[in-house]
């Protein structure tokens, strides 16, 4: 009896002393927290959350991931200057999160209908993705993957078909980017600048009537039970990435990073797959609750190409550098010569 006795001692001795070494190997794992405008529940933030028990399994340690979704770390802008303060340590951005770190990634998303097709668009981002990757390195942001969720579509409240019938609403504009804001104006718009966590409000109290958003996105955030028309052009690609301070990598063990990059480029791989099928799949979702699609004929197709096609030369310079909007020309260009593009 003594003897079962002191054995359940050791037992226990031993349980407790396994349970302490896993509470202290817990609490020395590096911990990340990363912030994401993609609300909860949603493709980007399953794929988050796979990347985050990989990377918690790691060899050699890995890292605790922290998420915060729906905004809560604040706009894309907001959460660049948090990340540079250390109070987040990455994040899931499009490309205006980007551009508030580097520029030079504006031309991947800010220049409308240049883009025919997904293929041209990977294809310009894999061009340009090992330049733009050393210029994140050189202001401490070291970039874990790229991606797109497919096209952007304008939502209204009213039909908004052709060119003229969008300047008559209030337009959302992202908050933080002046030089967007005054070519809509230049063009005769009237874009209204807030931060993306506005803009169901901003559709509700009227501040808004429209707003160019990603399909999935649109679903996700119930615009279209406020702006219940859809225009069905391709107006630009959403591009994103996942970025990391390169700070807070180096608190990541050594040993470790080669499987948590792996699982992070798996991440940017499921989110662009999944995403540029959910956007379809969200129209016929939103359809079913009422959305209106309004087809882009020849004729709507031509006036909104146009319209693009007048803004570039302002775009060139003020949103886009100079230099990165004409190597995106001249990747178009080479990539339509080889019979790829333009399908």
């Amino acid at each position: 009896m003594c003897r079962i006795f002191t054995r359940g001692i050791g037992l226990a001795a031993a349980l407790l002393a396994a349970s302490a070494g896993g509470t202290a190997a817990l609490a020395a794992q590096a911990r990340l927290r990363l912030a994401t405008l993609a609300p909860k529940g949603t493709i980007y933030e399953q794929a988050l959350l796979e990347m985050g028990e990989q990377w918690r399994n790691a060899p050699g340690g890995g890292a605790r991931l922290i998420i915060y979704t729906d905004g809560r770390m604040g706009g894309e802008a907001e959460v660049v200057r948090r990340m540079r303060a250390g109070q987040v340590d990455a994040a899931l951005f499009t490309a205006m999160g980007l551009g508030e770190i580097e520029p030079a990634v504006s031309a991947l998303q800010n220049m409308p209908m240049m883009f025919r097709t997904l293929e041209e668009v990977q294809y310009v981002r894999e061009q340009l993705k090992g330049e733009l990757e050393k210029k994140f390195l050189e202001k401490g942001f070291i970039v874990l993957g790229w991606g797109d969720s497919g096209w952007v579509r304008f939502f209204s409240k009213k039909p908004a078909v052709m060119p003229d019938d969008l300047r008559k609403l209030k337009l959302f504009c992202w908050a933080g980017d002046p030089a967007a804001l005054e070519l809509w104006k230049a063009a005769g718009f009237r874009p209204v600048p807030l931060e993306v966590t506005d803009i169901l409000p901003g559709l509700k109290t009227g501040l808004i009537d429209a707003v160019c958003s990603a399909p999935a996105y649109a679903l996700a955030g119930q615009f279209d039970t406020e702006a219940p028309h859809m225009l069905d052009v391709h107006w630009a690609p959403l591009v994103g990435g996942l970025v990391v301070t390169a700070k807070a990598w180096q608190s990541v063990p050594e040993a470790s990073r080669p499987a948590m990059l792996q699982a992070a480029a798996a991440a940017a791989a499921k989110v662009q797959k999944r995403g540029r099928e959910e956007a379809e799949e969200s129209i016929e979702a939103m359809k079913k609750r009422g959305l209106t699609v309004h087809p882009a004929t020849p004729e709507v197709q031509a006036a909104w190409q146009k319209l693009a096609e007048d803004a570039w030369p302002s775009i060139r310079g003020k949103v886009v550098p100079a230099d990165m909007f004409d190597r995106v020309v001249e990747l178009l260009k080479e990539f339509r010569q080889k019979g790829s593009g333009g399908k």
